[in-house]
């Protein structure tokens, strides 16, 4: 099995300097991109369909193709690389920027490329700080290396890179929010239309890619669009990292090919259960998904796939819950999250997140009422798809409305007994 994102990455949490990182063939994709036109480029990504890896699962090449090129352009253009991760249960891009920096540097280097942008961004959440201290070390490297900079390897092409420490918000992870927050403004939502390919950082193109999706972008150009689509047992592109947090054995982050299925991770990989307790469900891709449960344990963990089941893929890295951890209170916990790192912006979330959260609260200390129920799954449906000015709600009352749909007998239990059972 093919492992191109983790091949680089070592045990003892070392990681490649440029000399190291170009013996292993780094930095040729950015001699075979420069070879190419920047459409070429861009076409080459989207024959490959890699969707994005930050949750959105969009035609990265096809995104890419949104942004103004040609003499007429505005300049500059701008390439963002969100690596914010501020998403609960989910730590896959933290291990690609400790353990492979440079593989990202190149990723981002390519992009730019083929958007023709001349400033390159790293948007870090603030507590990552070994990814910080090697990201800053191997740009630094890469500068005296010429592959930063002006004219990079005689090419006429030139890109400036820098890294920016977010102040740490959830709401950031949202591309126009991060856009905003750049500009030293509040991280809020943009209206879209216009979007951020067309007007953007300072009202300028701007792409936003996540980080694994970039670190994808040099193997496509170094082996070929058949062969990242050879790698998955689906018609999207290239492999995963999936992760698993929760009662398992083994808990953990591995790079599988996409469509993996939910039982295969939960079993072959994260080792199953711990001894005594039960599976139960499992978030797919983060707090911000619904839930699954025993049944789509054969569910390949695709984009459309897990859609089809009722929720999304989202980052790939599982919470699983198990028979003795309350889902009530794991959803609160959750909803508390949520509530607090809403922006504030439009009423249904600003109000509606935080009143969910209490509720749940009454329910999880035994002073809930039955109609409590009903009026959750109405506010699930209040902060669903299209009522609010961005995606925080919606992704938010995922877990709530999966939870009222599959563990519905967990909140009446809570409500008759007027007590958690799980304490």
């Amino acid at each position: 099995m093919e492992t191109p994102l983790t091949q680089n990455i070592r045990p003892d949490r070392t990681h490649l300097d440029l000399p190291a990182y170009e013996q292993v063939g780094g930095y040729t994709a950015v001699r075979r991109a420069f070879q190419m036109p920047p459409g070429d480029v861009t076409n080459l990504v989207k024959e490959a369909n890699l969707k994005g890896r930050g949750g959105a699962g969009f035609n990265t090449g096809q995104k890419w193709s949104f942004v103004p090129m040609g003499e007429d352009a505005p300049t500059p253009k701008y390439l963002i690389c969100n690596a914010d991760e501020m998403e609960p249960g989910t730590f896959k891009d933290r291990l690609l920027m400790e353990g492979d920096p440079h593989q990202l540097i190149e990723g981002m280097i390519i992009s730019a490329y083929a958007i023709q942008a001349s400033e390159a961004i790293i948007f870090l959440r603030w507590a990552y700080k070994t990814s910080e201290k090697n990201l800053r070390r191997a740009i630094a490297e890469a500068y005296d290396g010429g592959y930063l900079g002006q004219n990079i390897l005689g090419s006429g092409y030139g890109l400036e890179m820098q890294l920016h420490v977010s102040a740490g918000r959830y709401m950031c992870g949202e591309e126009t929010g991060l856009i905003n927050s750049l500009e030293g403004k509040r991280a809020i939502p943009r209206a879209k239309p216009p979007y951020p390919q067309v007007s953007g950082l300072w009202g300028k193109p701007t792409i936003v890619n996540n980080v694994e999706t970039l670190c994808n972008v040099p193997h496509i150009l170094k082996n070929g669009a058949d062969w990242f689509k050879s790698l998955s047992r689906t018609d999207e592109g290239g492999t995963k990292l999936y992760g698993a947090s929760g009662k398992v054995k083994n808990p953990g982050l591995w790079e599988l090919p996409l469509g993996t299925t939910l039982g295969e991770l939960l079993h072959e990989h994260a080792g199953g259960m711990m001894d005594g307790l039960t599976f139960r469900g499992a978030l797919p891709g983060g707090a911000s998904t619904d839930f699954l449960v025993a049944e789509h344990l054969d569910v390949a963990l695709d984009f459309d796939s897990v859609t089809k089941a009722g929720s999304r893929l989202g980052t790939g890295t599982i919470i699983v819950l198990d028979d003795q951890t309350c889902p009530v209170g794991m959803v609160q916990n959750l909803e508390k999250f949520f509530a607090q790192e809403s922006c504030g912006w439009c009423t249904p979330c600003r109000e509606g997140l935080p009143w969910a959260s209490r509720v749940l609260q009454a329910i999880e200390q035994g002073e809930g009422l039955m109609r409590d129920l009903d009026l959750l799954a109405q506010q699930c449906e209040l902060l669903g798809p299209g009522h609010t000015f961005c995606a925080l709600a919606p992704g938010a009352v995922e877990p709530l409305q999966s939870a009222l749909k599959y563990f519905r007998d967990d909140f009446e239990q809570h409500i008759l007994e007027k007590r958690c059972p799980y304490r």
